[in-house]
């Protein structure tokens, strides 16, 4: 397995030049990835709140080898050709390492009520199919034509593409024992299943999305001082350690970047 940091950049990281310093000690101390929250509101005492897409650039100018990326970002409030752009610029800015994570999202703190945002679940999935659609036509590089329920493009080409071909990887945010998810991340590059305590558990998710396969990864989130054991032969490629949202502080995300990845790669 692979290891990342998962950071709620919340308070005292919600500066992107402090997680990007971060960032750099944890390339240094071995990790493989860091990823951030993606969140407009949340609830209290959380107070500030960085942009996710600032932060990651600050991020990718700090590093060199670090997969990064949101982890997950709720697609039914942005725009397809705008994320297209920002995913692909990312991308080059990075040298190729942005893995989009993507999800619906819920309206915890009025998130999404609060912003006029699509409260139906079961819409925000079909918004969310349909924009990751777009996507994977935009990156190719050629004229997108598209007409659908949620979204139009008209034509639109976008230059210059990914560095990644055939496009960035999108891992797909799932709840345990939620299967439409599940099968949306089949048909992509990666899921990040939460809620799942045990190894049994993930075996389960894995087998739903068609079993381990190359080029397909299962990145799998708890607390530092979590049992890594039995987590790789359920299927996961990628260890996220992360961290509580409530008053998380740089000292205790500097303590876990500087104790190392729990599993060598």
């Amino acid at each position: 397995m692979q290891t990342a940091l998962f950071v709620p950049i919340f308070d005292e990281l919600a500066e992107p030049a402090v997680v990007a310093r971060v960032a750099a000690q944890a390339e240094e101390a071995g990790w493989d990835g860091l990823f951030v929250w993606d969140h407009l509101a949340y609830a209290d005492p959380v107070d500030a709140i960085a942009d996710p897409w600032i932060t990651l650039a600050a991020i990718a100018c700090a590093t060199e080898r670090l997969r990064i990326g949101p982890m997950v970002t709720p697609l039914s409030r942005r725009r397809p050709a705008v994320v297209a752009r920002q995913v692909t610029s990312l991308d080059r800015l990075s040298g190729g390492r942005v893995v989009l994570g993507v999800g619906t999202g819920d309206d915890g703190a009025s998130e999404l009520s609060g912003t006029g945002e699509q409260l139906d679940p079961k819409v925000r999935g079909d918004m969310l199919d349909e924009h990751l659609d777009v996507l994977r036509q935009a990156w190719t590089g050629v004229p997108v034509t598209h007409r659908g329920e949620h979204y139009l493009l008209d034509g639109l080409t976008l230059h210059p593409t990914p560095v990644q071909r055939p496009g960035v990887p999108i891992w797909v945010g799932a709840r345990y024992g939620s299967r439409r998810p599940l099968r949306r991340a089949a048909r992509h590059d990666g899921v990040f299943p939460i809620q799942v305590t045990e190894p049994a558990q993930l075996a389960e998710v894995v087998e739903a999305v068609g079993g381990s396969r190359s080029g397909f990864d299962v990145a799998i989130a708890h607390r530092a001082g979590t049992d890594t054991a039995g987590w790789a032969e359920a299927g996961a490629t990628w260890w996220l350690t992360s961290f509580s949202p409530y008053g998380i502080t740089l000292d205790e995300v500097r303590g876990v970047v500087a104790d190392g990845p729990p599993i060598r790669t």
